[in-house]
C-alpha cells in the first residue's frame, strides 16, 4: 500500500469522524433543549400549584378585585391546558402578565402584606416566577446554540441530511411585557 493510499484512507476516516461529532453534537443540543424545556415544566407545575393557595389567601383581603383574582384563575387554566410550543409559550406570556399585577395589587393593601401566610406564598411565588425566568433563559441559550449549528456550513449539510430543525424560541406577548396598571380608586 502506497503513501497516496494511506494519505486517502486517513483522509477518509478523519472525515467520518468529523461527521460523527457533528451528528452527535446535534443530538446532544436537541437533548439538551428537551431537557431545558422540561426543567421550564417544572417550574410551572410549582407555579400552578401555588396560584391556587395565593388566590384563596387573598380572597378575603381582595373583595374589590375579583376581577384580577378571575383572571388568575383563568390565565392558570389555560396555561395548564395549552398544548407545547408556542401556544404554551403564549399562555405562560399571560399568566405572567396577570400574575405580576396580582402581585402589584397586594403589595397596597398593608393588611394583606402583614399576613404570614400570605407574604410566605407571595414571596414562594416570586422565587418561582425567578427560576421559571432562569429555566427560560436556559432554554433560549439553548435554542440558540442548536439554531446557530442548523444554519452554519458544513454542520448544516449534516442538519439537513439527518432533519434536525431549528427550534423556537420561548417568547411572550407585547401585552404581558407591558407594566401591570393598578387603579386602587374604589
Amino acid at each position: 500500500m502506497g503513501t497516496g493510499a494511506i494519505i486517502v484512507i486517513v483522509l477518509i476516516v478523519a472525515l467520518v469522524f468529523w461527521f460523527v461529532a457533528i451528528y452527535n453534537s446535534f443530538v446532544r443540543m436537541n437533548a439538551g433543549i428537551d431537557n431545558a424545556y422540561k426543567q421550564i415544566d417544572v417550574q410551572l407545575k410549582r407555579r400552578y400549584d401555588l396560584i391556587p393557595n395565593l388566590v384563596e389567601a387573598v380572597r378575603g383581603y381582595m373583595k374589590f378585585e375579583k376581577e384580577t383574582l378571575e383572571a388568575v384563575i383563568s390565565a392558570r387554566s389555560k396555561a395548564m391546558s395549552a398544548q407545547p410550543g408556542a401556544e404554551k409559550f403564549a399562555a405562560e406570556g399571560a399568566l405572567s402578565g396577570v400574575l405580576g399585577k396580582l402581585m402589584a395589587v397586594a403589595e397596597n393593601y398593608p393588611d394583606l402584606k402583614s399576613n404570614q401566610q400570605v407574604a410566605t406564598l407571595m414571596e414562594e411565588l416570586r422565587t418561582t416566577e425567578n427560576q421559571l425566568s432562569f429555566a427560560r433563559q436556559y432554554y433560549n441559550d439553548s435554542v440558540m446554540t442548536l439554531n446557530t449549528k442548523v444554519g452554519q456550513f458544513p454542520s448544516n449539510i449534516i442538519a439537513g441530511m439527518f432533519n434536525f430543525r431549528a427550534k423556537t424560541y420561548f417568547q411572550i406577548e407585547e401585552a404581558a411585557r407591558a407594566t401591570p396598571k393598578v387603579d386602587l380608586n374604589l
